[in-house]
């Protein structure tokens, strides 16, 4: 059992970190679809620009990862259901690598090579990082002073170490230098699962105010490291600058950090009890089924379903701007749709299940006899 928490748990529903996932969702498959402009366009200003803003969606996707873990390992470990939780959380980690080995079979030979299994990409980072920091919170749900000041620690370490991982070779390379078999390597996305493991937990500690002044601290701070780059850089062997050195993480936590705090006061100025607008329920789909999200857009835009249809298929390499921005919306609303139908899905299946095991015993042997 776990000891009485020293802290009154905050049960403040955190709907910004939902709405950080969905406007993620958003990016993520804008992102993937710039695949479908012509390669001159591809080489603009402009696309330049877009990336710069797309290269928050994966620190996003972690920290949110890391936020909603933390989260809900201090409330259970408060109201005495950490050991339930547990399993559930793990369990969901395994769901990410399980999504993320099928999105590799559709690119990859897994069959006959079996190796793209380990390739690192931004789904496998993910699963790897909730297995790894699932086990720190959940020993120290019930203690999170301590939590928060290791999971802090624990980031700011694995973004100082980050460029050292370039000069590691071998198999264990796959977890610490970025290549085309590990486009997100642990270092130094890690890092943005702790810090929001570090947030999650004064979220449900203490609530949106130890939230909010935790965020502000974190933008402070990402602002100075991304102004010291080049004292940074200088202080490490050579590496990829907009890698792995920690000024490009400061900026990169910054800004999401900013975003979660813009939405948190949006949140706030939303009445709880309002019905909410088509537009949030439109993003709280996506940012409550980003999973789901990732996977049906990655095969709608590249797989071709039946060996017939892809957007890759028709119109990839050949889309202006004005195409691309309306196959992008078409992509964005279809697997919006998916979702939801994937979702209603769901809830059926997990329906019938409980309704056969709160069954009697004896129930279906007497509706044969």
């Amino acid at each position: 059992m776990s000891p009485s928490p020293t802290f009154a748990v905050s049960q403040e529903r955190v709907r910004a970190i939902d709405w950080l996932r969905g406007i993620a969702v958003l990016f993520m498959v804008q992102t993937h679809s710039l695949a479908l402009l012509t390669p001159e366009l591809r080489k603009s200003v402009w696309v330049g620009r877009l990336l710069k803003v797309d290269g928050l969606v994966a620190p996003a996707f972690i920290f949110s990862a890391g936020f909603a873990l933390a989260l809900v390992m201090v409330r259970s470990a408060a109201a005495g259901k950490l050991r339930e939780r547990v399993p559930r959380n793990l369990r969901r980690a395994c769901e990410v690598l399980l999504v993320a080995s099928l999105v590799n079979w559709a690119w990859f030979p897994l069959l006959s090579e079996p190796k793209w299994l380990l390739r690192m990409d931004i789904l496998q980072c993910v699963g790897v990082c909730l297995l790894l920091m699932l086990p720190v919170a959940a020993l120290l749900a019930s203690r999170p002073r301590v939590l928060a000041g290791l999971s802090l620690a624990l980031a700011f370490t694995v973004f100082a170490v980050a460029p050292l991982g370039e000069q590691v070779t071998g198999p264990w390379a796959t977890l610490t230098n970025k290549s085309s078999f590990a486009p997100f390597p642990l270092l130094p996305w890690l890092g943005f699962g702790w810090l929001g493991a570090f947030a999650g937990t004064l979220a449900g500690a203490w609530g949106r105010r130890a939230l909010a002044l935790a965020l502000l601290a974190l933008v402070t701070v990402g602002a100075v490291g991304a102004a010291s780059g080049d004292f940074l850089f200088q202080l490490y062997p050579h590496h990829r600058f907009f890698v792995a050195n920690p000024s490009n993480s400061a900026a990169r936590f910054a800004w999401v950090c900013a975003v979660l705090l813009g939405l948190m006061w949006l949140e706030g100025r939303v009445a709880e009890a309002s019905a909410p607008s088509r537009l949030r329920r439109f993003i709280e789909v996506f940012g409550t089924s980003s999973l789901s999200a990732y996977f049906f857009h990655e095969m709608l835009l590249f797989y071709r379903l039946g060996g017939v249809f892809s957007f890759q298929r028709f119109w990839g390499d050949k889309s202006d701007w004005p195409q691309y921005w309306l196959l992008t919306a078409v992509l964005i609303v279809a697997t919006w749709m998916l979702c939801l139908a994937w979702d209603g899905l769901e809830r059926l299946v997990k329906s019938a299940l409980r309704a056969v095991t709160k069954r009697p015993r004896g129930a279906l042997t007497s509706v044969g006899s």
